[in-house]
């Protein structure tokens, strides 16, 4: 089953007519990875989620696939051994959408990390998470330090450490998570809220009243077990089904800052400790911007929109003129921001920085099974913690056998490239292939980089696109019909803030782009003109979130 916006009326059908091995609430990458594991393993599998899917915290990450070396720090070994092993899955699995990079860690006199420190501490590491050869950390001195950095803070400066994390774009690795569910046979909707739950005469679980919120149609998903993935949302939902136990989340809010590199001339990732409280930090550059973060405070507020306020951008500014004081960047330099939430699980007395980031898995009187906790690096190991469990209880209770995990070594979509160690080969292979489709070079470059082994499909939208027509520049409306016929995309806002990261990353592109983007989504989706309206009012608000926040 595609993700496909135009079949939506069919997908809603299908979900009403069948009854699931396993119901799973939430499309973040939590949900995605669960939908994948269960789905492969034999599973009849359906899922719902109310915003666009990663909407909530899976697009709102710093975009690192990354084994926690600060939580070595905190002696959580275990957490750092099983993120850092899963970084290397998740890497082989979507080259496209993951990127290993350089990561440099200055040392300064009176700073968290000390040169022997440091390289013990990063030893340990490659150890823990199983790091390749290739990829091992090096100790550099001052002048190796500077020469990696030359903005790095000169004063007290001792050396560095350099090692291996991974970049990636955290709301498209859930998209491809969540189309490759869709290619194995789950049938997956967004905006989509599971509203009530529906019970036997037992009082267990069977299924899910659901809101369609694009048109307030209400339905009906039953299924023999339900998983509550929602993330920060997670107690509301336990509470729909009165099966609050004695754990809690706590949530604590993380804002980034991009900065343009004319202003901010980053040319190395760089993870640094603050001198306002000692956290670290991460400045990265990307595509021509710089950003950074991120904070770690309590949050009680709105949960659908976290936004940066004031005192959060101060405290970044601090910490990139601190560690970087040739820079001198303000407030005027800002031009977006964002801000996620972290769904921990309370640990009473600690700072929100040292509380776990382990996830944790509960079980109901009712049958409701939830997943809470966890990293985005490790959203595979924590699907198949629950789907292990989900399988025993489906034999128990109903005789059902299914197969063990298939997802270690199984490519998510667009991830057939002949793995990572060919995809350089494989991208410069694309674009040879599209002059045939009379793609310009770099566009069929940026087509087979971001969207891997689906890149055919955008050739041959832009083929067929070139010959109509089209009152958008080609690239821009290829991938703006990718997305609707193969990711979902029923918003402006989810093209311009998830599919594509331009509100982030390229405001501007946002910008000049919306009205015709606007205009195409109404022809293609049949918009009302209140509908229009509304959607453009929707984006306008996102635009004005990111580039001027909260004061």
């Amino acid at each position: 089953m595609s993700l496909s916006t135009i079949k939506r009326g069919q997908i809603k059908r299908q979900m009403q007519e069948n009854e699931y091995d396993l119901v799973v609430i939430g499309g973040g990458i939590t949900g995605a990875g669960i939908a994948l594991d269960a789905t492969t393993r034999g599973m009849k599998v359906a899922l719902v989620e109310m915003q666009d899917f990663a909407e909530g915290t899976s697009s709102r990450s710093t975009k690192l696939v990354h084994g926690g070396l600060r939580y070595l720090k905190q002696f959580q070994v275990n957490v750092v051994k099983e993120t850092g092993r899963e970084r290397a899955i998740v890497y082989e699995n979507g080259p496209h959408v993951t990127t290993p990079e350089w990561m440099l860690l200055p040392m300064h006199k009176g700073g968290t990390f000390g040169p022997f420190t440091t390289s013990i501490g990063l030893r340990v590491y490659d150890f823990l998470a199983g790091v390749k050869k290739s990829e091992r950390k090096k100790m550099l001195n001052k002048e190796q330090t500077l020469d990696k950095e030359p903005l790095v803070k000169r004063d007290g400066l001792k050396g560095g450490g350099y090692y291996v994390e991974y970049r990636t774009d955290d709301a498209r690795l859930t998209i491809e998570v969540m189309k490759k569910a869709a290619e194995k046979g789950a049938h997956v909707i967004n905006y989509a809220k599971a509203a009530n739950f529906k019970y036997t005469k037992k009082n267990k679980v069977s299924g899910v009243e659901v809101i369609d919120r694009l048109n307030n149609e209400k339905f009906e998903v039953r299924g023999k077990k339900i998983v509550n993935a929602t993330g920060p949302w997670v107690d509301e939902v336990r509470g729909q089904d009165h099966s609050k136990n004695n754990k809690e989340l706590y949530l604590t809010k993380g804002v980034h800052l991009v900065i343009d590199q004319s202003k901010f001339p980053l040319q190395q990732a760089v993870y640094f400790d603050t001198e306002k409280d000692g956290r670290m930090i991460f400045a990265i550059p990307r595509a021509g911007k710089a950003y950074v973060g991120t904070t770690d405070t309590h949050y009680v507020e709105d949960k659908a929109s976290p936004l940066a306020s004031q005192e959060d951008r101060d405290y970044i500014l601090d910490a990139i003129n601190y560690m970087f004081p040739d820079v001198n960047v303000t407030n005027d330099d800002i031009e977006s921001t964002w801000a996620g939430i972290r769904p921990l699980i309370l640990e009473e007395g600690k700072d929100p920085s040292e509380i776990s980031r382990k996830d944790e898995v509960w079980e109901s009187k009712s049958g409701l099974l939830t997943i809470a906790g966890g990293k985005l690096t490790g959203y595979r190991h924590m699907a198949y913690d629950i789907v292990n469990l989900v399988a025993k209880r489906l034999k128990q209770q109903y005789g059902l056998k299914f197969k063990e995990c298939q997802t270690k070594h199984l490519p998510i979509s667009g991830g057939d490239v002949g793995g990572s160690q060919n995809f350089d080969n494989f991208v410069e292979q694309k674009v040879r292939e599209a002059k045939a489709y009379q793609i310009d070079e770099d566009v069929a470059r940026q087509f087979a980089s971001q969207y891997g082994s689906n890149a055919d499909k955008l050739f041959e939208i832009a083929q067929t696109a070139r010959m109509q027509g089209t009152s958008l520049p080609l690239e821009v409306y290829t991938e703006l019909v990718y997305t609707i016929q193969n990711e979902m995309v029923a918003k402006p806002s989810d093209f311009f803030v998830r599919r594509t990261g331009a509100l982030y990353f390229n405001i501007e592109y946002v910008e000049k782009y919306k009205d015709a983007v606007i205009d195409v989504m109404a022809d293609l989706l049949g918009y009302d003109q209140n509908t229009k309206a509304m959607y453009t009012d929707e984006l306008e608000r996102h635009i004005c979130n990111a580039k001027y926040s909260m004061n």
